[in-house]
């Protein structure tokens, strides 16, 4: 677990607030007929443009600069030219970037035409797991903090906590110590210091946590076939608080 210095952090802010800035630009293109392979592509030559390295591009031999999840897929959606959006879909986009040798990861949803009741909640629900759980990872808290926070809100909305994958610290590598489960398990006790570089990515399904990989070795998607949601943001812990490093300021 990597403490990091005032330095790396302003390396990692500048490589959020890009990605923040790749994310609200790709919003105008999440329409019916786009590809996934197209979105994906937009925010490739958007990152090159600014000086980020696409970091998913080439890690375990995945091909793609982004991961684009739809509906039922929860993460490690592979673009295709053969996945056209269509009205109704709940679009996840996962993508890092590294400025300077230091990371910063983001995933943010975006809806295709009118979307359905449980999708609005759903997106409703992930997004203040996640606020809350920001608001917890302060000086001193436990880890535990953050996760029985993102636990309890999905859970008390009646949706299930995806348990097969985790946040995950962040700097120079993409992954880094320590996990960071979506819920209490005995692995989320450490004691939260300033200088933690953490991406924080609460998941949840509509209906069981259960988890199916899919052929190609990457996508995943609910066992069940409900839908997924996903967010997350790379933060900072400071003195006063957690900085979130992958929103526009």
């Amino acid at each position: 677990m990597l403490i990091k210095n005032k330095t790396s952090i302003e390396k990692m802010r500048i490589a959020g607030r890009l990605l923040a800035q790749a994310m609200q630009e790709i919003e105008k293109h999440i329409k019916e007929g786009v590809t996934t392979l197209e979105l994906d592509s937009i925010i490739e030559k958007n990152m090159r443009k600014q000086g980020l390295k696409p970091e998913c591009k080439g890690y375990g031999g995945y091909q793609y600069a982004t991961c684009i999840s739809l509906n039922e897929v929860i993460v490690h959606g592979v673009p295709s030219k053969d996945i056209v959006l269509k009205s109704g879909d709940f679009v996840k986009i996962d993508v890092v970037g590294s400025y300077k040798g230091y990371c910063a990861d983001i995933a943010r949803y975006f809806f295709v035409g009118q979307v359905s009741p449980l999708v609005k909640k759903m997106a409703n629900v992930i997004q203040l797991a996640l606020d809350k759980a920001i608001e917890k990872a302060i000086v001193g808290n436990k880890l535990s903090d953050v996760s029985a926070t993102i636990q309890k809100i999905i859970e008390d909305n009646g949706f299930s906590v995806i348990r097969h994958f985790s946040g995950h610290g962040i700097g120079r590598a993409l992954h880094e110590e320590p996990s960071i489960p979506n819920y209490v398990d005995n692995s989320s006790e450490i004691i939260l210091q300033e200088g933690m570089t953490l991406a924080l990515e609460p998941m949840m399904a509509s209906g069981d946590y259960d988890v199916k990989i899919m052929s190609d070795g990457w996508t995943a998607m609910t066992a069940d076939g409900g839908l997924a949601a996903h967010v997350e943001d790379t933060i900072a812990i400071g003195k006063n608080g957690a900085e979130i490093l992958t929103r526009m300021s």
